[in-house]
């Protein structure tokens, strides 16, 4: 049955989707650069890998936020700028937790410690697995899809064709 209504919107709903994917990948890639250029300057600065990877997570965030709110997801509908703005924030904390465990896996449990070592795990395999974590979330719960009012049913319309009075 491929004249459906679901399998019409389909194509519609996957090519809004690519486009998302498209858009979050270019706000968080300038949010990228911003991340790792501030962790190597930790670095440099003698901060260690896992404190510069949190202290790169905070203007690498506000990069974000504002290139989603205002680009990728600015069709999506106000959910409040309190709530969005801390949602945002929390789900990009576990993000970065995220990136900050995986430099902590690489220099306490395996050893390695060197600046590139750090980079290797905090902004490459870090980086996959919360890029993969923030795409989910943010699209979930911070900047929620308007949902369509449901259709009111309307009554059936009364008729004495039956021949009753």
């Amino acid at each position: 049955m491929s004249g459906t209504p679901e399998l019409s919107r389909r194509p519609g709903r996957l090519s809004r989707m690519r486009g998302e994917v498209a858009q979050f990948l270019i706000a968080g890639g300038l949010a990228y650069v911003v991340d790792v250029a501030v962790f190597n300057l930790g670095l440099y600065l003698g901060l260690d890998g896992v404190t510069a990877k949190i202290v790169s997570s905070v203007p690498a965030t506000i990069v974000a936020y504002i290139g989603n709110r205002y680009w990728t997801y600015r069709h999506r509908e106000r959910t409040g700028v309190g709530r969005e703005y801390t949602m945002f924030f929390l789900l990009s904390a576990i993000a970065a937790g995220i990136q900050a465990g995986c430099v902590f896996v690489s220099n306490h449990v395996m050893g390695y410690t060197s600046p590139l070592a750090d980079n290797i795990s905090g902004n490459i395999v870090g980086m996959a697995l919360g890029t993969l974590f923030r795409f989910w979330a943010f699209r979930t719960f911070v900047f929620k899809h308007k949902e369509p009012e449901p259709a009111r049913p309307t009554a059936p319309a009364m008729s004495n064709a039956g021949g009753e009075s």
